[in-house]
């Protein structure tokens, strides 16, 4: 795929240059004027060829992407339904299902621009100005904890960006190892008298029966072993009903209760009374890193403040999600979140 859309604007322009000749034998058509093959001809090479002027920062990108990108990859790049993943997968190249994203796999930072500024929105492809598509290709830097909240990315500073996977990568060289050796003369003498297989090709099972969501590492333990029990008093069963209802529109990045692991947010399992930014094997923002060094903990009301404004409260926070709609939607979600940790 790679390879084709990187050789789609030559073969687009070969076919209008070859125009005339058409033209002459057939009397069809008439030559591409130079307007024309230039709006074909938009391809973004990995040493800059064809880059705009322009440029755009992490949270600029992120606006724009929540806007026109999140309902089919997910505020943070973690996927809605069978739509691409955008964000996480490091480290899973070497599994049997590795999970290939922006991070993980792609090899250069101008595939991910050229295919932004080409082919996306969906289905309103070449709708971006350069400006956005800097600003999305920034924030997809950002989710993938490639940059720092604050980096802007423009035309100039684009060729420092090294993608992790670039080493992997390597020229088509088949013309010279391969056809060689299939080009030359067939033997056609001793041959085997049967024929018997060694080995069996992976089986691909590209169209899951079940929906798959690329999880980060289980977090062994929650929160720290040394921090204080949190003595939960008796909580009202119907205001846990109505924080387990609220929690549905938490689902798309915590998990809570048994098994609870780390997805695009952390597991929430035990969070008050403990560590902000405390959980293991989650990635957190500066804001939270910054909170945990300083000894910072959860409390009803800390917790509330946050998840009534999230970005106001932990300003740099990765998570977008608007805030609760009220004071009371707040209570019985940390009611909901306490009672588990009483199970």
């Amino acid at each position: 795929m790679l390879k084709f859309l990187k050789a789609f604007p030559l073969v687009c322009a070969l076919a209008l240059t070859a125009a005339p000749v058409a033209a002459e034998t057939l009397g069809l058509g008439r030559a591409a004027l130079s307007d024309e093959i230039a709006a074909w001809d938009i391809d973004v090479r990995p040493d800059g060829l064809g880059l705009p002027e322009g440029s755009g920062d992490v949270w600029t990108g992120e606006e724009v992407f929540v806007e026109k990108c999140a309902a089919c990859h997910g505020d943070f790049g973690e996927a809605v339904g069978r739509w691409p993943v955008l964000a996480g997968g490091q480290g899973t190249l070497e599994r049997e299902n590795p999970v290939k994203t922006i991070g993980s796999y792609w090899p250069y930072l101008s595939t991910v621009f050229d295919y932004v500024n080409r082919a996306m929105p969906f289905g309103e492809a070449q709708s971006l100005t350069p400006d956005e598509v800097y600003a999305i290709t920034a924030y997809l830097l950002y989710v993938n904890d490639l940059v720092d909240e604050d980096f802007e990315l423009s035309h100039e500073n684009f060729l420092d960006v090294e993608m992790p996977n670039t080493a992997n990568f390597y020229m088509d060289d088949r013309a010279e190892t391969e056809l060689p050796v299939f080009s030359g003369e067939v033997c056609m003498t001793d041959c085997k008298d049967s024929v018997e297989i060694t080995m069996r090709a992976a089986v691909l099972d590209v169209t899951p029966e079940e929906d798959v969501v690329a999880e980060e590492p289980v977090a062994e333990e929650a929160v720290p072993a040394e921090e204080a029990e949190v003595v939960v008093a008796a909580i009202d069963p119907a205001l846990i009903e109505a924080g387990e209802g609220a929690f549905r529109q938490c689902r798309a990045c915590h998990e809570v209760g048994e098994g609870a692991s780390n997805r695009t947010g952390p597991a929430l399992n035990g969070v008050l009374g403990h560590t902000i930014g405390g959980v293991e094997g989650f990635r957190y923002s500066n804001t939270f890193k910054d909170a945990a060094e300083a000894g910072e903990v959860w409390e009803a009301e800390s917790l509330a403040a946050f998840l009534a404004d999230p970005r106001g409260t932990r300003s740099g926070t990765k998570m977008t999600f608007r805030g609760v709609r009220s004071e009371e939607e707040a209570t019985a979600l940390i009611a909901y979140i306490e009672s588990l940790a009483t199970e």
